[in-house]
């Protein structure tokens, strides 16, 4: 048997999103939500959630303007942005239904006892703000 690899990493350095329209994730991300960007190209654009760097890549030929994430699929499932701070979560809980951004409100998360708030974005893209 070949031994692991044990690759030796301080974390993700990146999450890149491909989105259907970039106008739209844009106000999303950085209007509503309140990222700052980094970089912004059309095309591209690059924010930090903590020391993650976030990449939204623009459609190409072959995404549809139609096409929607769907977790159910191969692939990514959700991501989960960490929250320290009860506070924080119930703000941002509150914040996103006055934007009129699909979410859960605030849930228990029964297998780790831990609260949370799933949300969507304008691709359908299924985000947590989870506590740590």
């Amino acid at each position: 048997m070949d031994m692991p690899i044990e690759i030796k990493t301080p974390g993700v350095h990146h999450i890149a999103v491909r989105v259907t329209n970039m106008a739209r994730s844009k106000d999303f991300y950085l209007d509503k939500l309140g990222f700052k960007a980094v970089l912004d190209q059309p095309e591209l654009v690059i924010f930090f959630a903590g020391n993650t760097a976030i990449a939204l890549k623009g459609p190409e030929g072959r995404v549809s303007p139609d096409d929607q994430f769907n977790p159910f699929r191969v692939g990514l499932d959700h991501i989960a942005l960490g929250c320290d701070d009860r506070a924080e979560l119930e703000r941002v809980a509150q914040a996103l239904n006055a934007h009129n951004i699909e979410n859960t409100g605030i849930k228990l998360d029964e297998t780790l006892q831990k609260d949370y708030v799933a949300f969507k974005d304008p691709d359908r893209i299924s985000w947590e703000f989870y506590s740590i």
